[in-house]
């Protein structure tokens, strides 16, 4: 496991879950923000324009927060695996900083240029 010890990965586990815990909130928000507007709701051409418009914006912040969240799950997963920290490019150990900023790497930051 890359010689973490086990404070790290307290530390590592502990991060991750208060970051799900925050995209649970921010998907449920997410989707209730992208649901249809309905016809008969009366707002007007242009505000309506403007819904439509924010909707679609909310759906691409849904997606990635999905994405993000999916990222998170498959970083506690590796946590059990002996090669979880080591970079799949160059195979040296990932900073503890570098995890814990960004849980889903999985490349240090010279492969990951």
């Amino acid at each position: 496991m890359a010689n973490w010890s086990e404070i790290e990965l307290k530390e590592f586990r502990k991060r991750v879950e208060a970051k799900l815990g925050l995209l649970e909130e921010r998907i449920a928000e997410y989707r209730e923000l992208t649901q249809p507007i309905p016809p008969e709701n009366a707002i007007g051409r242009v505000s309506r324009m403007d819904a439509i418009n924010n909707r679609s914006v909310n759906e691409a912040a849904l997606r990635t927060a999905e994405r993000q969240k999916v990222e998170l799950l498959r970083a506690l997963e590796r946590l059990n695996d002996q090669k979880f920290g080591l970079c799949h490019g160059c195979g040296e150990r990932i900073p503890i900083g570098r995890i814990l900023l960004v849980p889903g790497a999985t490349r240090c930051v010279a492969c990951a240029i």
